[in-house]
């Protein structure tokens, strides 16, 4: 089974100033994991000039929001969290806070590792997390650039192991798939979740109903998944009696045209797009 990495001593150990760009939901996210696990506060700068109510709130505790470039300085680590299409005009600004030896995290879609090193410079790390890092449940995958040390790559650990799990991978290549996996995947599972409910109210089910037991259905089957240490195979198989009703069901979801190739070539255009932001 697996269970949640402790990174509270990692982020109290960590040293010097973390910028962050763009605190929206994924980067509001993260930073509240950061406090959460002891990163102390005035440590922390926010650039985001839309700054939302739960945001403006941690200046109390010492967050520094929206300070001026010549006020923060080279920061030790930056994370950048805005809109890719906002980036390039982002960059300037951005760039200003990096020093030769300046950590960059970017947790955005499609931006390669090359186009952040001619934008801003630094050591990148160029990751793809998910929604439920909202809830600590997240799983975030990264790549390092050439020029990242490993205690900077303890850093990069340690920040993102504050919104759930952590991959690594070597390719960069494999961040579109990645990115069509994992960081899209949420809206996967919640298109299931309303799907399931539509198809019960077409079997006659009240909606409210039918919504209620599809929501409960697809959150507890996840709640077993993260618990179990069995694969979903079997998870799946546990649940199906020969000749039963989930096999009548399964017929028709694991046929040659059912769910798997249905499912393949959704990830293949979200690959696809994922390349194209790239360009």
């Amino acid at each position: 089974m697996e269970r949640p990495v402790n990174t509270s001593s990692a982020l109290k150990n960590t040293t010097g100033t973390i910028a962050l760009a763009g605190a929206g939901k994924m980067g509001g996210a993260m930073l509240t994991g950061w406090l959460a696990q002891g990163l102390v506060p005035a440590q922390v700068a926010v650039i985001d000039p839309h700054l939302s109510p739960e945001i403006s709130a941690l200046a109390a505790q010492g967050v520094r929001l929206n300070p001026k470039a010549q006020d923060v300085g080279a920061v030790d680590t930056l994370v950048i969290a805005v809109k890719p299409q906002s980036f390039r005009e982002a960059g300037a600004a951005l760039k200003a806070l990096v020093g030769p030896s300046t950590l960059v995290v970017s947790i955005m879609a499609g931006t390669t590792i090359s186009v952040l090193q001619e934008v801003c410079g630094g050591a990148v790390v160029r990751a793809m997390p998910n929604t439920p890092a909202a809830i600590g449940r997240g799983i975030t995958v990264a790549v390092p650039a050439k020029n990242v040390t490993a205690a900077q790559r303890a850093t990069t650990d340690a920040l993102l192991q504050a919104t759930g799990l952590v991959e690594w991978v070597e390719d960069e290549n494999l961040m579109d798939a990645v990115t069509a996996v994992s960081g899209s995947g949420p809206a996967y599972v919640f298109l299931l979740a309303e799907e399931l409910a539509c198809a019960g109210v077409a079997a006659g089910l009240p909606e409210q109903l039918a919504t209620t037991l599809a929501r409960a259905t697809v959150a507890g089957s996840g709640e077993l998944l993260h618990r179990s240490d069995l694969p979903s195979a079997t998870l799946r198989q546990n649940v199906t009696s020969p000749g039963g009703t989930t096999a009548a069901a399964l017929e028709v979801l694991m046929a040659k045209d059912g769910m798997q190739p249905l499912m393949t070539r959704a990830i293949a255009a979200a690959t696809r797009r994922s390349k194209e932001l790239a360009k």
